[in-house]
């Protein structure tokens, strides 16, 4: 049997095993000459005493939802009006903050924040992986352990120069944490301290946790001033052969092959190299891209992420939605609809667990199940199609037999 259903009920039953499952102790003690090596002291290293492997990061490894989503459904949660709203609460509550950050790194308040609220919903949501645990079970297992033990002896150095705790320490399965999610060997090389207290605290200090994010944009090539890029219309009949993030073009020779911005607004022709994006093929959304975006694409190599952060801080700025429909009948959920998915089903008596708009692996199971009762395509994913169903008279809950 190989259909979705199976293949959902195969991945629940996998995120269900037991998260210790195995002792890293012979491993971490082969890694410890490197460790020496590298600078790290035996009271740092002790720091790995008694961890055991997390198989869930393992899984995690090659199951990353910016390369596997569809770019409506990842934009729906990311860049939904909670997420606005709360960053242009955030623009004002910080503004002091943001406005000495813009005038010593050249980065505007709105793109800071817009990362801000897609790394860490804005504070809320740091991860809840023991980092330690999770960089010394990739340092041993899987793909890239080389990477992976970088990054674990970057944290240890992290802890030991103060900059860090060990306790309670958490954050992804890959090892990024705090505001705006760093990687250790990035925390080391880019943090900076943004409350003048001594410490680069990029968990505790939301002054130094922006800072830092504006300092790795302009390192990143960051140039004051420039649009990321903007959404465009193609005319008809336009060859989109040449395209994508690499495939630079002199701004005035997209402008001479008949692209308009979609907002209607003037562009003035330049040699400015710009890229133009389909991320959704011709059908969908098409933007033309510059330098700009590509500091933001370098934070996390994916396409959707980078677009995310990018809508996201023009929607900061007072923006709307984009222009063009993706091409999709059924598009994404927000946040509040996920929400109310998941009350809905709890209500027809699955055991998701908290209601708190994050699909994982049982809502997808109960969805697959819903899908396969109401005669719908079994594929597991939260949409509108199913929301509707779900709130229709038959998706409502059985009633018992009378006794």
């Amino acid at each position: 049997m190989d259909s979705p259903r199976f293949a959902l009920a195969f991945l629940l039953a996998l995120a269900a095993l037991p998260a210790a499952a195995g002792d890293l102790a012979p491993c971490l003690e082969g890694l410890r000459p490197q460790a020496r090596a590298a600078g790290i002291s035996d009271a740092s290293w002790r720091h790995l005493d008694g961890l055991d492997r997390d198989p869930s990061v393992l899984e995690a490894l090659d199951y990353q939802p910016e390369f596997r989503t569809p770019i409506w459904d990842y934009l729906a949660g990311l860049v939904d009006e909670e997420r606005v709203a709360d960053g242009q609460a955030r623009l004002q509550e910080h503004a002091a903050l943001l406005a000495r950050i813009e005038r010593e790194h050249g980065v505007d308040a709105a793109t800071v924040v817009a990362v801000w609220g897609v790394e860490s919903d804005y504070g809320r949501t740091f991860g809840s992986k023991p980092l330690l645990r999770s960089l010394a079970t990739l340092s041993c297992e899987g793909r890239r352990q080389l990477f992976f033990r970088g990054e674990l002896f970057a944290t240890l150095k992290l802890i030991e120069s103060g900059d860090l705790g060990a306790e309670g320490l958490a954050g992804s399965w890959a090892g990024a944490f705090g505001h705006t999610q760093f990687m250790p060997s990035t925390y080391a090389r880019i943090a900076v301290d943004g409350d003048g207290d001594g410490r680069r605290d990029l968990v505790g200090s939301i002054p130094d946790a922006l800072a830092s994010t504006a300092n790795y944009l302009r390192k990143a090539g960051w140039r004051t001033g420039l649009p990321w890029g903007f959404e465009v219309v193609l005319p008809a009949g336009f060859d989109a052969s040449v395209n994508g993030r690499n495939a630079r073009r002199p701004l005035k020779l997209w402008l001479a092959r008949g692209i308009t911005r979609a907002d209607g607004a003037p562009v003035a022709a330049s040699d400015t190299p710009a890229a133009l994006l389909l991320p959704a093929g011709k059908d969908g959304p098409a933007f033309l891209v510059f330098r700009n975006y590509d500091a933001i694409y370098s934070y996390n190599a994916a396409e959707s992420y980078a677009i995310a952060i990018a809508h996201l801080s023009d929607r900061l700025r007072g923006g709307g939605g984009f222009q063009h429909a993706w091409p999709t009948d059924d598009p994404g959920l927000s946040r509040a609809e996920r929400r109310e998915l998941q009350g809905l089903l709890l209500g027809r008596g699955h055991a998701i667990g908290a209601v708190d708009g994050m699909i994982g692996a049982r809502s997808r199971e109960a969805i697959a199940a819903e899908q396969e009762r109401l005669a719908l395509p079994v594929d597991g994913r939260a949409s509108q199609r199913i929301l509707a169903a779900l709130r229709g008279p038959s998706g409502a809950p059985s009633q018992p037999p009378a006794e």
